[in-house]
């Protein structure tokens, strides 16, 4: 009786609270835990499982005699049911020699599972399911492998299952927005009783907020809000389906967002010492060494924003031997030599100019920031050599070519009049040859040439297309080429139109393995906050903060900023003569400065 009861609690621990690697919490551990001395350390995930139903079926097997799937609408009720033997109405998947399938549309991507009841069946043996997960229609109907390339890497999408008569089953751990069912088990018809996602994620507050007179602006922030809150799971992943990692450089947009929208998180922290635990120096983190340089830009950011310096002093020793590593980097003609895989995004990946340019960009700021923080760590020595590496950066001045990325990086370094860059480089084309990743720092030297409607401008176009093809989260890359004669992500692909998902994609994201929920492409939501706002702290946590607003050809905006003090509140309205008209509102510890 006590073996059955502890299996009993346990399952019920489970149930309700998941139990995951994560914040310690012994001293909320019921007693018959604590006692357990086969338990060394419990912990309680920080997610919530919540349960999602599903808004249409997209699609189902054709009625004949070998398949058929009755009363498939029953599944779109949004009422919690239980397993009963009086159970009525019911979905009833038929199989007679051919798949009984439906396609299920859950409304928004999600990350999570699903959750399958069936009802009383003849036989008393499990059913067996063939279950599809897709970011897309196209990808939920694919096939493994093939010219479009669906994959089960990092997360299994594609799989069969057994589920019991008269009970329920969950299975899935992806990205997801539709799913497809099959019944596997020929002569026999099941009925489902419901079909519901099991959608985890951190429950978090949305402290920050953004609205103006443009309303596919305020979509296109919640979008990348949401796209980085799904991207909050164990760690702060890249990806929810694929790339469930932490790539330091791809962080930092999404760092820059998760501040902007939930105020500081441990996520950050924690995936930010989980890299440097196993990245020991000399080695670069991730193999590569851009995103050491963004790991420690990250750091920066973080303390400017937060002003947690025990957690910066932390890193003290760690960031110290990194600057010294960085200033054996310097050829004697004063440009970068660095190893490791030299990377700035996948669109640059093949550019060795574009690249060149880009590393010597981003050093110069690693040693900008460098010296800031080595002068708060009251390191004079290493701070003369962090300004004296930069110099001489300085002093060799790299060809862009046509890379938007890599002119965005010199303009923001200063290694170049971000006017002239953005006139000759950055603003031909409009959002042609974008990145998702690199678009933020795009919009960010945009901004320096105070070419404000032209940042909006490729806002709308660039990420506002992905909402035109359906997308509720923004994707790992996009084109506006693709947008040409090609059907939306929610619809079945028609003939003679091209598959967005499965067509296009290369590099390691051809076809179906792209992903189409990717934190590293929120970069709008920060940026919005920080130029439109125009919040921007001055001083480490927010205690002086900058309001400067740039409307572009907006009429007004508004919103709100988390700080650790609390919430900034500005709005922001054009007059007749096009001056600002500026409201705050500041927490108590906070000042604005000119």
């Amino acid at each position: 009786m006590g073996k059955l009861f502890f299996r009993l609690l346990i399952s019920s621990l489970i149930l309700s609270r998941c139990l995951f690697p994560q914040s310690s919490s012994d001293n909320k551990l019921p007693m018959p835990l604590k006692n357990n001395k086969n338990i060394s350390k419990t912990f309680l995930d920080p997610r919530v499982r919540e349960y999602i139903y599903p808004s249409r079926i997209v699609w189902q097997s054709s009625s004949n005699d070998s398949s058929r799937v009755i009363n498939s609408e029953s599944l779109i009720n949004k009422f919690e049911r239980q397993v009963t033997l009086e159970e009525k109405n019911l979905c009833v998947m038929v199989n007679n020699g051919g798949n009984s399938s439906f396609l299920l549309d859950f409304g928004t991507e999600l990350q999570g599972g699903i959750q399958i009841m069936l009802g009383q069946m003849k036989e008393s043996t499990a059913a067996k399911f063939r279950i599809r997960f897709g970011e897309s229609v196209e990808e939920a109907m694919s096939e493994l492998g093939g010219i479009k390339n669906a994959t089960n890497d990092h997360s299994v999408r594609d799989f069969n299952i057994s589920a019991p008569w008269l009970g329920t089953v969950e299975v899935g751990n992806t990205g997801f927005r539709f799913v497809r069912i099959d019944l596997l088990d020929q002569n026999r018809s099941v009925p489902v009783l419901q079909v519901r996602a099991v959608f985890l994620h951190r429950d978090l507050e949305y402290k920050g907020s953004f609205s103006c007179s443009d309303t596919l602006l305020d979509k296109i922030w919640k979008t990348g809000a949401y796209t980085v809150q799904l991207c909050m799971q164990d760690y702060l992943w890249d990806g929810i389906k694929r790339d469930r990692l932490v790539w330091i450089g791809d962080m930092h947009p999404e760092t820059m967002t998760l501040l902007s929208v939930f105020g500081a998180n441990n996520i950050v922290e924690k995936s930010l010492d989980l890299v440097k635990s196993k990245t020991p120096l000399p080695n670069w983190m991730n193999g590569i060494s851009s995103y050491s340089m963004w790991w420690l830009i990250i750091q920066y950011n973080w303390y400017m924003y937060t002003g947690d310096k025990k957690y910066l002093d932390s890193n003290k020793e760690y960031i110290i031997d990194l600057l010294e590593q960085f200033t054996t980097y310097i050829g004697d003609d004063n440009s970068e030599k660095l190893g490791g895989t030299r990377f700035l995004d996948w669109p640059t990946f093949a550019d060795t100019l574009a690249v060149h340019a880009g590393l010597q960009s981003l050093l110069i700021k690693t040693f900008l920031f460098g010296s800031n923080l080595c002068r708060i760590f009251n390191n004079p020595e290493m701070e003369k050599k962090c300004l004296d590496a930069e110099n001489r950066l300085r002093s060799n001045v790299p060809d862009p070519g046509n890379s938007k990325q890599a002119a965005a990086l010199m303009a923001i370094a200063g290694l170049g009049d971000p006017v002239e860059l953005n006139t000759k480089v950055m603003a031909v084309d409009g959002a042609q040859r974008l990145s998702t990743f690199y678009g933020y720092y795009i919009l960010q030297a945009k901004a320096l040439a105070g070419d404000i409607k032209g940042c909006l401008d490729v806002i709308r176009e660039y990420w506002g297309g992905m909402l035109k093809m359906g997308a509720t989260t923004f994707w790992e890359d996009f084109d506006l080429n693709w947008m040409d004669n090609a059907s939306r992500i929610d619809e079945l692909t028609e003939p003679g139109k091209k598959d967005i998902h499965g067509d296009y994609g290369k590099y390691c994201y051809i076809g179906f393995r792209h992903s189409l929920c990717h934190g590293w492409a929120s970069g709008p939501t920060a940026w919005l906050s920080e130029h439109i706002l125009g919040i921007e702290p001055v001083e480490p946590g927010f205690k002086e903060v900058r309001i400067k607003p740039n409307l572009g050809d907006l009429k007004w905006a508004k919103g709100t900023f988390p700080t650790p003090y609390g919430i900034i509140t500005v709005s922001h309205e054009k007059l007749p003569n096009g001056k600002i008209k500026t409201k705050y509102v500041l927490p108590k510890g906070v000042s604005v400065v000119n």
